[in-house]
């Protein structure tokens, strides 16, 4: 069990990103989490890895603290250093028994070209790959569907979903709320820092409705329409 007790983050005085947010989620599920712009998704995400550190509350595995050693992180912009090639990049991540020719197969890479050439999509590919290539338990990815054809966006929650399978646990973020709901076991709601629900996946019908039940700018547009 991954146990968020209590969190806060913040980055002025007494104003939080993260508040006094709760949250259990089951090992070796695939979780959602989801908010609208500014409600903390990625403030979270970096301070479960390690990046930010809490100015209160605990974040536990199993009754103990999380180490980076457990997670691999694909962030939403991923940096990579110039004038290397993807092949270069990927020997950064050490793993003798990931077969990276059987895996490019699938996201069909020019290994050989320098980075600086690629497209957005090819880069999040990349990311993916080196991602896949750390093979640790935990995989925290933040916006991974972002920059991805149709195609691709399949094969990757094709991926996710063996992952599950090999007892791996996801935590992953979306804006296109319907690649979430297809492939997750839960999916948290995160609002002004904390958490204000979670649907397990045989809920997951009413969730958007859920979401934005308060949601101002529907009767807005609905009165700009229809005047």
């Amino acid at each position: 069990m991954i146990t968020i007790d209590n969190l806060s983050v913040h980055y002025q005085k007494e104003i939080n990103i993260i508040n006094k947010l709760n949250l259990k989620m089951l090992q070796h599920k695939i979780h959602g989490l989801v908010g609208l712009n500014g409600a903390g998704k990625t403030t979270l995400l970096n301070t479960i890895f390690g990046i930010l550190k809490p100015n209160e509350g605990t974040i536990m595995l199993d009754n103990q603290k999380f180490t980076k050693k457990q997670i691999a992180y694909l962030e939403t912009e991923n940096f990579f250093y110039s004038n290397i090639t993807a092949t270069e990049y990927l020997s950064l991540f050490e793993n003798k028994k990931f077969d990276l020719p059987a895996w490019n197969k699938i996201f069909e890479l020019p290994l050989e070209n320098l980075i600086d050439n690629y497209s957005t999509g090819m880069k999040k590919k990349l990311a993916l790959l080196g991602v896949l290539k750390l093979d640790k338990p935990i995989l925290i990815l933040d916006e991974p569907f972002n920059g991805l054809d149709l195609e691709t966006c399949k094969v990757v929650q094709m991926i996710i979903i063996q992952l599950k399978q090999r007892q791996k646990t996801i935590l992953i973020t979306s804006h296109i709320l319907e690649s979430l709901t297809s492939i997750c076991d839960e999916i948290h709601y995160l609002e002004n820092g904390t958490i204000k629900f979670s649907r397990a996946n045989d809920n997951f019908l009413n969730i958007e409705k859920d979401i934005f039940h308060n949601f101002a700018k529907i009767q807005m547009i609905n009165e700009l329409i229809n005047n």
